[in-house]
């Protein structure tokens, strides 16, 4: 599990395709401490696993699954892109529950800057809007941000701090650009739980009120 709080910018240094996969190599530098062969990494939101490492870089292997369903397949040498590792269970707990688990691609729409800080809106999958609510979470590109307004054909935008700018991919980030999408998981589990107590038209059932046994 991760929180959402980058950790720091690495950069794609080497990417080469093997059959259904694709690998990549990518240089960091606070992340490397104690990363290992087989330990889980979050790139741009994607929980990958490390396939070797050492005192500087790491590769990692990419399905045809999670190039068809994240960002991830377009990236290109030299790309710098969020770094996270998974959460200590003696940390602080300083974003929300990201699970790497992308549930879509998004695109930045635009990107301005507003006094001090900038606008972020991004353009998400229509499937998503029902787990959209204002100054609820949402991870972009493994970023754990607040939404801070719904916006017209299924877009939301987030506000973002100059430390967040200069210290995430956000300082490459340019309309039209693909953002990898992650809802909160709490809401989906949720709607759930919930789901089989509502009506065909979304409303709760009518439960009976006759206990079980058929007695009064």
């Amino acid at each position: 599990m991760f929180t959402g709080i980058i950790e720091e910018i690495g950069e794609v240094i080497e990417i080469s395709d093997t059959g259904e996969f694709r690998t990549i190599r990518v240089r960091g530098r606070d992340v490397m401490s104690d990363l290992r062969a087989g330990s889980s990494i979050a790139v741009n939101g994607v929980c990958l696993t490390a396939r070797s490492s050492d005192r500087t870089t790491f590769s990692a292997d990419m399905s045809r699954e999670t190039l068809d369903r994240t960002s991830l397949g377009n990236l290109r040498k030299g790309a710098i892109v969020n770094l996270e590792r998974p959460m200590r269970g003696d940390s602080r707990f300083g974003g929300h529950i990201v699970q790497g688990h992308v549930d879509g691609v998004g695109h930045i729409r635009q990107f301005d800057r507003q006094g001090d800080a900038w606008e972020l809106e991004v353009e998400y999958p229509e499937a998503g809007s029902r787990y959209i609510v204002e100054k609820g979470s949402i991870a972009v590109d493994g970023i754990s941000l607040t939404i801070a307004a719904l916006k017209r054909s299924n877009a939301f935008s987030v506000a973002i701090i100059p430390h967040t700018f200069e210290n995430t991919n956000l300082k490459a980030a340019k309309a039209g650009v693909p953002v990898n999408i992650e809802f909160d998981v709490l809401a989906k589990y949720v709607e759930n739980l919930i789901t089989p107590y509502l009506s065909k038209e979304g409303k709760p059932e009518a439960r009976s009120q006759k206990p079980e046994g058929g007695r009064i």
